[in-house]
């Protein structure tokens, strides 16, 4: 069984990894930055030596490398039997004061990169009727909230990306998960001054999508979502 993963070098990407990896799943992995997925890649080989591991690094907010992913997945004779679109971006601000271009960025991040890569997969699955996909949405994809900006409408684009392909994917014997995680202790919460006990670990939405991807063909988990248990911040 084969998981690819995107925005795997580090956050939920790499806890998911580690899963799927824990799970006798064999990766192959993507990200933007090639030293810090290079870093990922030899942790995962040295925690979990028995399976293969494979890995690319791309820009999948540039529709040619998301492209060139896929082909180069399909390449490998492998089937997709998971893929986790992971790879986005969060920039602070709101609507009224963030910089021109910040929605442009962030849509092709967060909704594109999902899109052109899950269109150059989806052949062999659909061929195969076999396969799931997990889109790792927001919070912010069910609920608007300050300084949410461009991001959240870019994660809001990503649920109804998720709803559309769940609905035509359902006779083609293929899954589709929207993956809905609050606040999670990540990079990007370092040095904020959030206790890291207030909010959820990564490894927590790793382990709700890697069960999720372990059920009976015929069950589908269409939402998974996820908030600390105290509440949103």
């Amino acid at each position: 069984m084969n998981s690819i993963i995107t925005g795997a070098s580090r956050g939920l990407g790499r806890a998911i990894a580690g899963q799927f990896a824990m799970a006798g799943y064999d990766l192959v992995l993507s990200s933007r930055d090639p030293a810090a997925l290079e870093v990922a890649v030899r942790e995962l080989e040295a925690g979990y030596p028995g399976i293969a591991i494979r890995s690319k690094a791309a820009d999948l907010s540039d529709k040619q490398q998301a492209r060139q992913l896929g082909e180069w997945v399909l390449g490998l004779g492998l089937t997709v039997d998971v893929l986790v679109n992971n790879a986005g971006q969060f920039i602070y601000g709101s609507l009224f004061e963030e910089e021109e271009g910040v929605l442009e960025r962030l849509m092709a991040v967060n909704l594109y990169s999902a899109y052109h890569l899950t269109r150059a997969l989806l052949p062999e699955m659909m061929a195969r009727k076999a396969g799931h996909i997990f889109n790792i949405c927001s919070i912010a994809s069910l609920k608007a909230y300050h300084h949410g900006g461009a991001y959240g409408i870019s994660k809001y684009a990503l649920a109804g990306f998720s709803a559309n392909l769940r609905e035509e994917m359902k006779g083609q014997g293929i899954k589709v998960t929207a993956v809905y995680p609050g606040a999670t202790y990540t990079d990007s919460w370092a040095g904020s001054g959030v206790d890291p006990h207030r909010i959820m670990e990564s490894a927590d939405i790793a382990r709700m999508v890697v069960a999720a991807a372990g059920l009976s063909p015929q069950a589908t988990v269409e939402e998974i979502v996820l908030r600390p248990q105290l509440g949103d911040l």
